[in-house]
């Protein structure tokens, strides 16, 4: 009984070693990653939505390259941008741009390689060409 025991243990610990590598923690790079792209397409969202407040045609433009220095002056300057309080959807992405800002500077401060400091690409960004296929 106690052979078929370790047997059924070392099958349980096998499968979970394979499972874990499969399913690893996101880094912090990773995290940034994402969070900058869920900021920017929740800000084209809102700008392409019918917009409750006038005011969000003013926000200043948001788009986050993660590997552009400029990106931390530009999400300081999104989140101190004094209009559009009273709309829910600026105040939550405020937030979210308060959240990477803070993530960016204190968590992942060693984590990242700025590969550029162009301000202005974050001002008009550089769109993909549309894949037909």
């Amino acid at each position: 009984k106690l052979p078929a025991m370790k047997m059924l243990l070392s099958l349980i610990a096998l499968l979970s070693a394979a499972l874990s590598a499969n399913a690893a923690p996101p880094t912090c790079y990773s995290r940034v990653l994402s969070l900058s792209k869920e900021i920017t397409e929740s800000f084209k969202e809102l700008q392409t939505s019918k917009a409750e407040d006038p005011c969000v045609e003013t926000l200043p433009r948001l788009y986050l390259d993660i590997h552009n220095y400029c990106v931390l002056a530009k999400l300081r300057d999104f989140v101190a941008y004094p209009r559009c309080e009273k709309v829910l959807e600026v105040s939550e992405l405020k937030e979210k741009a308060r959240s990477l800002y803070t993530i960016m500077i204190s968590y992942c401060r060693r984590d990242l390689v700025f590969l550029t400091d162009d301000c202005s690409a974050l001002e008009n960004p550089v769109l993909a060409p549309i894949d037909p296929s």
